[in-house]
């Protein structure tokens, strides 16, 4: 999952209390771990633990396979922040050094150049766009 500022800064002063990167994913994995996951149409999907929601859009990947991923990073010179969903792991570093950590296989993939972050992972990505109060409806919703 990767986090638009926005969700980053409500994420950092709601849950983890400091703007560290680790302890925001790390906070924010926790919040996963206990949420129900509510599928709002194709394109949005929101997590609530009855008294917060997070509210996420899905983002075009690819699959490729690691050896593919490394040859797409391979010309990148600044550190990214580069989240490996399947571990957990989150780092701000040079791609191809992230890569490293990787075990081989095949992975959904997905570049930012712009925002200068990378997703690897087995499940398709999800931009976290805010973190706000639960909704009354989300309170007692049904998981999908």
């Amino acid at each position: 999952m990767l986090l638009t500022h926005h969700a980053k800064e409500r994420l950092a002063k709601r849950l983890a209390k400091r703007r560290r990167l680790e302890r925001i994913y790390e906070k924010l994995w926790d919040f996963l771990d206990r949420s129900r996951r509510i599928e709002v149409n194709e394109r949005i999907v929101i997590f609530t633990d009855g008294r917060k929601s997070l509210i996420c859009s899905r983002l075009d990947c690819e699959r490729l396979t690691l050896e593919d991923i490394k040859e797409r990073v391979d010309g990148i010179s600044r550190p990214y922040e580069c989240i490996f969903l399947d571990d957990k792991l989150v780092r701000e570093t040079l791609p191809r050094k992230f890569l490293e950590l990787i075990p081989e296989g095949k992975y959904c993939f997905y570049l930012n150049r712009e925002k200068r972050s990378l997703y690897v992972g087995s499940e398709e990505p999800l931009l976290a766009i805010t973190l706000r109060p639960a909704k009354r409806e989300e309170r007692g919703a049904k998981s999908t």
